[in-house]
């Protein structure tokens, strides 16, 4: 029972963000589940690795071809927002204030971790530009170096679809957050994207 017991830690613990504490912890867990419970949790999990594709026109989730963001006619359909991975998607998505579509490029470059563009989902997306319907592309790429460097990769790009307006999200001071701890490079975005008051 200890080998099968060291096997599931072992494989808990190859998931991101779980140490062989909470390993240990999410196996004895499941020793006080109902069996059909665990059984039930294992089929689902292999479902979604089995059955979930990438959507073949923005790369987000999908249990088809096309994902339900694409497939919705009410969306805005010439307006593309750039983000790093699925879960920012689902971030956006949650504050209900974009009507737009998505494009997920699947990381970002990163030359210590060996990701160069054509790593990267963006063939795909200058395939989109070139079909004529976007008129603009939001980047909303994190603000860390590589995020940053994927942003100025992209502009580059895009630059040369015309008719296509490229912005990015608005950066700066967090709501709630005070002006002593920002950085240097936050508070030159706030000025920067200051916004008149009405």
């Amino acid at each position: 029972m200890a080998k099968l017991l060291d096997e599931v830690v072992s494989e808990f613990s190859r998931l991101p963000g779980i140490g062989h504490r909470t390993a240990m912890r999410l196996a004895m867990h499941l020793l006080r589940m109902e069996v059909q419970d665990v059984a039930l949790m294992a089929q689902s999990i292999a479902r979604f690795r089995t059955e979930i594709h990438y959507c073949r026109c923005c790369n987000n989730l999908s249990d088809g071809e096309v994902c339900e963001i694409c497939a919705d006619p009410s969306r805005d359909r010439t307006t593309v927002c750039v983000v790093e991975q699925v879960k920012d998607v689902l971030s956006i998505e949650n504050t209900h204030q974009y009507n737009g579509l998505y494009h997920v490029l699947g990381g970002v470059i990163s030359p210590m971790q060996g990701i160069g563009p054509s790593d990267l989902k963006v063939d795909l997306l200058l395939d989109r530009m070139a079909q004529g319907e976007v008129k603009e592309v939001i980047l909303a790429l994190s603000t860390t170096v590589e995020g940053e460097t994927t942003s100025f990769y992209l502009t580059r790009r895009l630059q040369e679809c015309s008719g296509v307006r490229l912005s990015s999200i608005a950066r700066g001071i967090g709501f709630g957050d005070e002006l002593e701890y920002a950085d240097e490079l936050t508070i030159a975005h706030a000025i920067h994207n200051r916004q008149r008051i009405e």
